[in-house]
């Protein structure tokens, strides 16, 4: 009869019920200790070097909603609620309330992480922060981060929010590129979107634009484009071209200053996204980061001045340095000659192009802590 007696599920059983003791034993003393309990401080966390809340106003919060804590015992005390009333703010992205026996309150607090300032055709300015949500400016604290505008049609209510356009999506995953390539990161500043809703970036180093497109295979794009600063630039300089076009897969269009020209600088076999990073030459990034320091250096002369956006990013063109005489101007359409380009592979074609806008380039608004921003 006792080998039909299953004493292994028995004591698993009784060492359960011993453990259910135990926590209720335990949570009748704590709550016990609550009503004893005083609360002797608030301590407040706020990692992080960005300041968009301070510890002031954590304490306004916890005021007008909850009253004076300090004093009070910490089962009169609402944590969850405490919770809540910080995740309602839109810098915080992260709040953790908790209470110890020895009488004080800790409250950990993570905030939102901006990647990109929009300024969009509606004169919104706002953020988007590292999970692809809109967040306000902070009257405290103006992030170092990419600045976008243009024709951006993506509105802001005023409160934390998703993306609604495919174009804000895409201007959302273009900043985050950049901003995990310490290259990129350093070598563009600003981002525009022109009337017909491409995506172009201006380079801290060079005059040129850099016509994205759209955010479909940026590591492609990009990679291509590292490719011609390593095989073109150090032969024709930094400023030789006005639009280095990357729309095109494995082609990149380049428009020079000087000459009606389009020269096509095809990039053929390029390698996956993974071997091109591997095999890239460290010297091309250093020649950009040597470029950048010097244009620092020199008392903001090369640097690019700010300049606000007329409407719909109309601005004056660049004239050529050589204008062609009337009379010596032929009645059909001008055909240029070859362009070569060191990153072109045999003869470069070229083609006649209309006379092309520029964007304004307007440089990063400038970061500033004491409470004061830059549209």
């Amino acid at each position: 009869m006792l080998k039909r007696i299953n004493w292994k599920a028995i004591l698993k059983g009784l060492a359960w019920l011993t453990c259910l003791a135990g926590v209720v034993v335990l949570m009748s003393f704590i709550t016990l200790k609550k009503h004893e309990v005083k609360c002797a401080n608030v301590r407040i966390m706020i990692p992080g070097a960005d300041n968009f809340i301070e510890r002031e106003e954590i304490d306004a919060i916890l005021k007008q909603g909850h009253g004076e804590l300090i004093g009070r015992t910490l089962d009169q005390i609402n944590i969850h609620a405490i919770e809540a009333s910080l995740k309602a703010n839109p810098y915080i992205a992260f709040a953790k309330v908790y209470a110890d026996m020895d009488g004080i309150i800790n409250i950990e607090i993570k905030q939102r992480q901006p990647v990109l300032r929009i300024l969009n055709a509606g004169g919104q300015d706002y953020y988007i922060d590292s999970k692809g949500l809109k967040m306000p400016m902070s009257p405290n604290f103006t992030a170092d981060v990419l600045v976008a505008n243009g024709n951006i049609l993506e509105g802001f209510g005023g409160k934390v929010d998703t993306l609604l356009t495919p174009l804000a999506a895409d201007l959302y995953k273009t900043a985050l590129f950049l901003k995990k390539d310490t290259l990129w990161d350093a070598q563009i500043e600003q981002i525009f979107v022109t009337d017909n809703l491409d995506i172009e970036l201006i380079p801290r180093v060079g005059n040129q634009r850099i016509i994205l497109g759209n955010a479909d295979s940026l590591d492609t794009k990009m990679n291509n484009l590292l490719a011609f600063y390593k095989q073109a630039m150090p032969l024709v300089g930094w400023s030789a071209y006005k639009t280095i076009n990357l729309k095109y897969i494995n082609q990149i269009v380049c428009e020079k200053y000087d000459s009606l020209a389009v020269a096509k600088a095809i990039v053929s076999k390029m390698p996956d996204s993974t071997t091109t990073a591997k095999s890239v030459d460290s010297v091309v990034k250093a020649t950009i980061q040597e470029e950048i320091k010097k244009a620092i250096a020199n008392g903001g002369d090369d640097k690019p001045k700010p300049a606000s956006t007329p409407a719909k990013g109309v601005v004056k063109e660049k004239t050529t340095p050589k204008a062609v005489p009337v009379a010596k101007q032929p009645a059909m359409p001008v055909k240029s000659g070859t362009a070569n380009t060191a990153a072109a592979k045999g003869k470069s074609t070229t083609q006649q192009t209309d006379t092309k806008v520029s964007p304004p380039k307007a440089g990063k608004p400038v970061k500033n802590n004491n409470k004061t921003q830059q549209n």
